[in-house]
Parts: C-alpha cells; sequence; structure tokens
C-alpha cells in the first residue's frame, strides 16, 4: 500500500532535516579538524573562534596555547588578544555617533576640528580620512613597531610634517594613521579621552565587557580580579619557531589598530549590527557600503572592509595584522552568520585556510 501524500511528505522532510543536520555536523567537523592542524603543524600558537549563527553561538573554541611557556591555553571567552584593525570597524562605530548627533560633518575639513594641524598643499575631509583616499602615508620603517607612551595628540609629530602622497580623492591608500587622525579628531569634538567616549557610547551599550584599550604605558589592562580574563602572550615566527614579539605600545593608534578582545566579544559586536542595536540604517549605511573613486568600488566604506568573500558572499568586516596578533572578522547580513577569530601572531600568512575554515561555517 502507497504511504498517503502528507506522510510520504513528513517522512521525506523529516529525511532531508537528518540530512541537512548531517553535512551540517560533518563541515564543523571538518573546521575543527583544520583549525587543529594550525596547531599540530606549528603554523600558529595560538587561536580563539566565536561564530554566532541566527543570533546564538554556533561554533566557539580555542586551539593552541596563549602561553607557550607555562602551558596556558586559549579560551573564546577569556583569552584576551590584540585585534589589530579590527580596532577600526569598533572605531567607525564611535564616529557614527558623533555623525548621528550631529556633532561631525563627515564631508566638513579636518581643519575644522583640528585647527593646529600643519595645512597641507591640499585640504582634506574626515570621510577621506575614514575610507583612506586622504592621501596620509602609512608605516615607514620602524614605527610599525613602536614603543613610545604617545598620547594621540603627541604621536601626530610622527607624520604631520609630510606632505599627502596625493591629491585626497583621487587615489586608495591604507593607513592606520588615518584613523589616528579621527580619534583625534573626536578628542578634540567631545573633550573627552578617544577611549573614554568610545567606552560610554560603544563598548557600554553594547555590553563588550571584554574589550579593552591598553594604557598610555602600554598594553596593561584593567581586568577585573574575580575574572578568569587573561592576556595572552603575544608571539611572531620565523624558520626556527614562535618567540615573544618585540614590545610595542598601541595606545596612540587605538582607533587604527589598538584595541584588545576576546573572540566571543567581537563576535557580539557584530551581532549587535545584525541585531539593529546600533543607530538606525540612514546613518550606518553610509559606513557599511562601498565607497567609489572613479566610479569603481574601493571595497571599503568607512572604517569597514565591505566585500564578496572568494565564494561570492556578501560581507563588511576587517581583517587586523598588528605586532603579536592577526584578526579576522565578518558580519555576513544575508546568512545573518558572524565570524571572529583572533590569533596571538604577527601575520602567520594563513589567511587561505582560514578562507577554507570560512567556507564550511556555511552550508
Amino acid at each position: 500500500m502507497k504511504k498517503p501524500f502528507l506522510t510520504y511528505l513528513k517522512d521525506f522532510l523529516a529525511f532531508q532535516r537528518v540530512v541537512v543536520v548531517d553535512r551540517e555536523l560533518s563541515n564543523l567537523a571538518t573546521a575543527d579538524q583544520l583549525l587543529t592542524q594550525l596547531i599540530t603543524e606549528k603554523k600558529i600558537p595560538g587561536l580563539a573562534i566565536s561564530v554566532r549563527k541566527e543570533g546564538k553561538s554556533y561554533f566557539q573554541k580555542g586551539y593552541g596555547f596563549a602561553d607557550i611557556k607555562n602551558k596556558v591555553l586559549v579560551h573564546p571567552q577569556t583569552s584576551i588578544f590584540r585585534i589589530a584593525s579590527v580596532s577600526k570597524p569598533i572605531a567607525a562605530t564611535a564616529l557614527a555617533h558623533l555623525v548621528a548627533d550631529g556633532l561631525i560633518d563627515l564631508d566638513a575639513s579636518f581643519y575644522t576640528y583640528v585647527p593646529y594641524y600643519p595645512k597641507k598643499k591640499w585640504d582634506f575631509t574626515i570621510r577621506q580620512l575614514a575610507n583612506h583616499t586622504a592621501g596620509i602615508r602609512s608605516y615607514l620603517g620602524k614605527e610599525y613597531g613602536l614603543n613610545e607612551p604617545y598620547s594621540i595628540k603627541e604621536s601626530i609629530a610622527i607624520f604631520k610634517d609630510d606632505d599627502l602622497l596625493f591629491e585626497p580623492g583621487t587615489r586608495y591608500q591604507y593607513s592606520s594613521y588615518d584613523w589616528v587622525l579621527i580619534s583625534l579628531a573626536i578628542q578634540e569634538i567631545t573633550g573627552t579621552p578617544f577611549e573614554t567616549y568610545l567606552q560610554k557610547k560603544v563598548l557600554h551599550p553594547l555590553g563588550l565587557k571584554n574589550t579593552f584599550a591598553p594604557n598610555i604605558s602600554g598594553d596593561d589592562v584593567t581586568i577585573a580580579k574575580d575574572t578568569k580574563l587573561h592576556v595572552t602572550k603575544f608571539y611572531t615566527k620565523n624558520r626556527l619557531g614562535f618567540h615573544e614579539a618585540i614590545p610595542v605600545n598601541n595606545y596612540f593608534k587605538l582607533a587604527g589598530g589598538g584595541y584588545l578582545a576576546t573572540a566571543e566579544d567581537v563576535a557580539f559586536f557584530g551581532q549587535a549590527f545584525l541585531d539593529k542595536k546600533v543607530l538606525n540604517d540612514a546613518v550606518l549605511n553610509q559606513f557599511l557600503r562601498s565607497e567609489t573613486l572613479n566610479g569603481k568600488l574601493l571595497y571599503y566604506g568607512l572604517g569597514w572592509q565591505v566585500s564578496t568573500d572568494k565564494s561570492g558572499r556578501d560581507f563588511y568586516g576587517h581583517i587586523g595584522n598588528g605586532v603579536g596578533g592577526y584578526s579576522n572578522f565578518f558580519v555576513y547580513p544575508e546568512q545573518k552568520i558572524v565570524i571572529a577569530i583572533l590569533i596571538n601572531c604577527t601575520n602567520p600568512e594563513i589567511q587561505n585556510e582560514l578562507d577554507q575554515v570560512i567556507d564550511y561555517l556555511f552550508l
């Protein structure tokens, strides 16, 4: 006897759900295996991953060591990493609040807010700083790893007397110094330290309790003694293996690459955008859409990379690389997925492997 159609359909759908779940579990197992291999093959010292899907934690795990010598394991909820340029989207969110409050005009001259900055051949705007078309140069020589207790205002002495590389708005030149200048403008506008304003307008409202700014003296962060939080050791890699990275002071470049956080907190930050908890679309759309230059997409918004991955999926987020830290942060609005991957090593050159892992996080 043939089954009634509705019974057949119910059985078929149940079978399809099992197939989907099996494939999903298989993909997660493969992603886990690939990440484990990065540790066993000694490509990285430690890694934390936090993935959220449709508003819930989907895959979260630590791999390897936060501290190799003392055998401290990485944990995605308690291990604090340098997040490098993932700091830019966080800083951009503070800038977006100023826009929403009518305290800054993205298309106004930078000199409107910082009149003492040395005049250049051309004027440039806040927007051009945010999308890296202002012509400000990037790091030279040892500037990438400076270990000086500069305030944000003091640090502009590094580059303030240099000419612009080109007429603003005519070319793209990625530079974290752009965001040093934006953070300086924010300080001048608000009359408060940049990190204080960002804590008040971004971190506290979004409940990001495990995202920290280093003190001006270096990477010391204020961690409550009653928590299990710990700052990872920071490493670099050569042919002989991992060794502790050179000491560096990232305080002055907070906005461009100075923050520290857990992988879980970075994922929570991305989730806040999917949940529409950050300002309104009219403001955010200016930040989360790719800017154009000479009629072509830059694949960069205002402090956010806005692009498609190798599999053609749209995302906004950022990749970060700094002394002792490498990071991936991607928000996929269509699939409602947030991915945060943090590594306690200067660029380990494993982005292709991370891209493979990311592919397995999608059905």
